[in-house]
């Protein structure tokens, strides 16, 4: 079985809309519904913004329904030129970029644990590649791996996007995905992160970003579906 937590409701329809619902049920506020995609188990919630809800989210996911991999999907900032409005990053380790403990001689992003400190969360390998692979053959989409940031802050200014990026070298930034692979890391769970951008180094005046989440709720989608295939 597969767990999946999306950032957006408009992802889980569309990846419950191509699915056989099996039921839900409601935990700690949450929806967890189950569902089956291509023979494949799946339960689908939605987790709510920030690192603490993405904390809850995980680990009653795991304690519930014992997933062999936990997939965490959304859009995301931009942290370099790398990356541009609709290319996807697939996560190959996550950082908590708000994570500050250096008035007490540690680096920031370290988080302490009982035995030890520690800044990144790996990503699964495997998950990370297959995904890749997926994300590879969207049309008309650049796909790139590397570090995701996340933190309970939403940052618009450029300069600090840089500083982050220059911190860890993230690829891009959000509220959730280090927090869902901290949680799985304590629970000994796999995990995964996919995550659309949805706004560059520029202004992005321009962009709707509701139009721009319904478009990018397609393509992840459109992986999860390839994923489980």
């Amino acid at each position: 079985m597969i767990g999946i937590i999306c950032a957006m409701q408009i992802e889980a329809e569309g990846i419950l809309a191509i699915s056989e619902a099996l039921g839900s049920e409601e935990i700690n506020g949450m929806t967890f519904r189950r569902a089956r995609l291509n023979g494949k188990e799946l339960v689908v919630v939605v987790c709510g913004v920030g690192k603490v809800n993405a904390a809850i989210c995980a680990v009653t996911l795991i304690n519930r329904y014992h997933p062999e991999l936990v997939i965490n999907s959304g859009v995301a900032g931009a942290l370099s030129p790398l990356v541009s409005i609709g290319d996807i990053v697939v996560g190959t380790r996550a950082v908590e970029h708000d994570m500050n403990t250096t008035a007490l001689g540690d680096k920031q992003g370290e988080v302490s644990f009982p035995d030890g400190k520690l800044m990144f969360f790996e990503c699964d390998r495997n998950a990370c590649q297959k995904l890749f692979r997926i994300c590879k053959n969207l049309p008309d989409t650049k796909t790139v791996q590397g570090i995701v940031a996340s933190g309970d802050i939403f940052v618009s200014d450029r300069r600090k996007r840089m500083l982050i990026n220059d911190r860890f070298g993230a690829l891009c930034c959000e509220m959730e995905g280090a927090a869902i692979g901290h949680a799985c890391c304590c629970c000994d769970t796999p995990f995964a992160i996919i995550r659309a951008i949805s706004d560059d180094l520029e202004e992005n005046k321009g962009v709707d970003f509701m139009k721009f989440c319904a478009l990018a709720a397609e393509k992840t989608v459109a992986v999860i579906e390839g994923f489980v295939g």
